[in-house]
């Protein structure tokens, strides 16, 4: 199984030169994306419609760079000397724009702030996004909402879900499970969309 950063060192071991804080040299994190799913989906085109991806919301444990892993149902800890490109939540953003524009089904898809006028807002909660250690397990759960602009109703809502059992417990091993969970989970998110708008 891979290795963990446990959050407190109790001790500094000499031999080693002493601990980053009084002076020794942090290691050097490996940095992963997320790819852009692949979507071929055959259903329905809405042209005349346009849609807003909004920032996921996500629990202070994974509103950040670091990789979760779950050692039991009350622990997690982070998977160690690797990190994601961006905070998570932000990722995760992006890479569900860039689905949903390579799908293209609507008129135009875009990120708060560009000044597109929006029909629909595609809101998101990211409720697991990590290593399941007692299994092996990559898990990715994605709550959807999807909000009509112009009068605040949800038109529907959702949970998606994936798991994928990490090929090793190294940690390209365990980021590539993520990345074929959100995948999955991206896919059934861009195809129910387009069936409920």
């Amino acid at each position: 199984m891979g290795s963990f950063r446990i959050g407190i060192s109790g001790v500094c071991m000499v031999a080693l030169g002493g601990c980053a804080a009084i002076g020794g040299a942090k290691p050097i994190a490996d940095t992963y994306e997320i790819n852009i799913p692949t979507i071929s989906e055959t259903s329905p085109v809405r042209r005349g419609t346009q849609i807003l991806i909004a920032e996921p919301a996500a629990l202070k444990a994974l509103d950040s760079q670091n990789i979760v892993v779950q050692t039991d149902p009350l622990t997690i800890r982070y998977l160690d000397e690797s990190q994601w490109s961006d905070r998570l939540p932000k990722l995760v953003q992006v890479r569900l724009a860039q689905a949903f524009q390579n799908a293209d089904r609507f008129k135009g898809v875009g990120l708060p702030g560009q000044g597109l006028a929006i029909d629909y807002q595609i809101v998101t909660d990211i409720r697991a996004f990590g290593i399941e250690a007692l299994t092996n397990t990559a898990r990715v759960a994605v709550a959807v909402k999807i909000l009509n602009d112009r009068n605040g109703v949800v038109a529907s809502e959702r949970v998606f879900e994936s798991r994928v059992v990490s090929s090793s417990g190294s940690n390209s091993a365990y980021v590539a499970a993520l990345d074929s969970a959100f995948e999955a989970v991206t896919r059934d998110i861009v195809a129910w969309t387009t069936s409920k708008i």
